[in-house]
């Protein structure tokens, strides 16, 4: 019997995994028209400026502060559909959103979005805003996220709540938190955050020094103000101070040719 020496094995492709609201886009003019729309059409008060403060959950859960348990399925369905008519127009990529995900893709990697919204609704935003990811997947919050980030291999996921933080961690993903949202950078980086950036813009440094620091065998993720190749890594905050961020071991090996 003859035994065969086993190759190298090729690395996993760089993928990096965003959520949409509030991270890639500032969804919350075309959000609070829509709630706007919807308490109009069914006489039920909702304090549209209030459910903008708290995006990240689910649909359902922010409905269920204002309609009956009973109503909460028929409501959301016909939120969905009058959605694209009030909340795509006004909604703006996020400052560096564009940037961030072309980003992954010089470097030889594929983006896709998670993110708790009705996928439809998020295809609508990505196109109308000439954002393009490889794959959008909708439907999932929090650590539910980790179902999708796992599927397609994910090596870093990048949200805004703590929720994406905890999507990241339950699939061993490299947290990085933007603080665009409504969780602030200390609450982003009690929640378990790698990496906490004040906003997409220092996305792509960061992923630059990341991968090089990868692919020279560190088990170490550079900081958004750190230089490419240096041998120590720091988490930029949003409060200019800086934290260490670690790289867990499984998401080692890039393919970035």
């Amino acid at each position: 019997m003859s035994s065969r020496i086993p190759g190298p094995v090729p690395p996993a492709p760089l993928t990096v995994g965003f959520d949409l609201d509030m991270t890639l886009i500032d969804s919350r003019p075309g959000i609070h028209a829509t709630y706007q729309a919807l308490s109009a059409e069914t006489g039920v008060y909702v304090d549209a400026d209030l459910a903008v403060s708290r995006l990240g959950p689910p649909l359902a859960d922010e409905l269920s502060v204002w309609f009956p348990a009973e109503d909460i399925e028929a409501v959301s369905d016909r939120y969905r559909e009058m959605y694209p008519t009030f909340a795509i127009a006004p909604t703006l990529a996020t400052a560096g959103a564009r940037e961030a995900v072309g980003a992954v893709r010089a470097l030889g990697g594929r983006s896709l979005v998670v993110t708790a919204k009705h996928r439809p609704n998020a295809e609508l935003h990505l196109t109308h805003l000439g954002i393009a990811p490889d794959a959008v997947v909708g439907g999932l919050w929090a650590e539910a996220k980790a179902e999708a980030l796992r599927e397609y291999g994910a090596q870093v996921y990048v949200g805004d709540h703590t929720g994406d933080v905890r999507g990241a961690r339950a699939a061993g993903c490299v947290s990085v938190a933007v603080a665009t949202g409504p969780c602030d950078a200390a609450e982003l980086r009690a929640a378990g955050a790698d990496v906490v950036l004040e906003d997409l813009t220092a996305f792509p440094a960061w992923l630059d020094g990341y991968v090089r620091e990868t692919l020279s065998g560190s088990a170490a993720s550079l900081g958004a103000d750190a230089a490419p190749g240096a041998g120590s890594a720091t988490a930029a905050s949003a409060d200019g101070s800086a934290s260490d961020a670690s790289t867990p071991s499984g998401a080692e090996g890039y393919d970035v040719a």
